[in-house]
């Protein structure tokens, strides 16, 4: 087991794509997302318009793990205060129980913050039990179960929420 002192975490861009499939197709073999859907994500991730934040995790010239969160953008006239949701967290497994998984969390609950979000939603596969103690633990709750969401394995996945992630993030702070 390796620890996460060298790993840097930097926003993702185009040129990671390659190296994150890789890990993609390693990881979630059954339902691996696609070339376009990485592009299609980092397309809304700059500018002053930007809805997204994904950052990969790299330790030297390897990345080790990478995250993604979408959110609905500032508050708009109508009062609708945004709301965001964590796409993607996916960790290298010989940096599994380093904590790696934590911080890439912790950044997706600041870039969450930054958005002006009032809360956090997830879906996670029903047999991902680590990742839902992951989750668990920076409090979000299970509200509910999505059937067959995860294909084309036919895998359930829990709908989790987090609310108010700017005091998730306080607490998992050091």
């Amino acid at each position: 087991m390796t620890g996460t002192e060298t790993v840097v975490l930097r926003e993702m861009r185009w040129w990671d794509i390659d190296p994150v499939l890789e890990l993609e197709r390693d990881l979630f073999p059954e339902d691996a997302w696609s070339r376009g859907m990485f592009w299609s994500e980092l397309a809304h991730s700059r500018g002053p318009g930007a809805t997204r934040r994904y950052v990969v995790a790299e330790e030297g010239d390897r990345i080790v793990g990478y995250a993604g969160l979408t959110t609905s953008g500032a508050e708009g006239d109508d009062g609708v205060t945004p709301a965001a949701d964590v796409q993607t967290i996916a960790v290298t497994r010989d940096h599994w129980g380093t904590g790696l998984g934590s911080r890439l969390l912790t950044e997706l609950l600041r870039a969450a913050t930054a958005f002006e979000c009032a809360e956090v939603m997830l879906e996670c596969r029903v047999d991902n039990v680590r990742a839902q103690k992951l989750y668990e633990r920076f409090g979000f709750e299970v509200i509910g179960v999505r059937r067959g969401y995860y294909q084309p394995g036919n895998v359930d996945a829990l709908v989790m929420r987090l609310t108010d992630p700017s005091a998730s993030v306080t607490r998992a702070t050091p």
